[in-house]
């Protein structure tokens, strides 16, 4: 089983997480199976950026993005080349290292 760490964020993981998951899950499904509240709008359907995060390590072991993902990714604050939607973004057989950014670009969030 791959092992996620999640590093802290002050407001969604204050003091970050280890997770085992298994492989062909998304990130995004793995935080949020460990009450990891990771916004998510669209219903993880990849039409939005809330669930944007950075793969600090074991970027390579997800399967590639797809057209789609690389287009609204282009939209997500704070893009950088380690980025990818976690609802998108499958988990392989590696260990992997995951940063939620600061700030969301989200119109409605769904705590309210």
């Amino acid at each position: 089983m791959p092992e996620i760490i999640i590093l802290p964020h002050e407001e969604i993981c204050p003091e970050g997480a280890v997770l085992k998951v298994e492989p062909g899950i998304s990130l995004c499904n793995a935080m949020l199976d460990n009450n990891i509240e990771i916004e998510h709008a669209c219903e993880k359907s990849c039409a939005c950026t809330t669930c944007h995060v950075y793969v600090r390590e074991g970027f390579d072991s997800l399967q590639e993005a797809t057209e789609d993902e690389d287009d609204y990714l282009d939209k997500a604050w704070g893009l950088d080349m380690d980025s990818r939607l976690s609802c998108q973004a499958i988990v392989g057989e590696e260990p992997l290292v995951i940063e939620i950014p600061k700030y969301t670009i989200n119109m409605v969030s769904e705590v309210h």
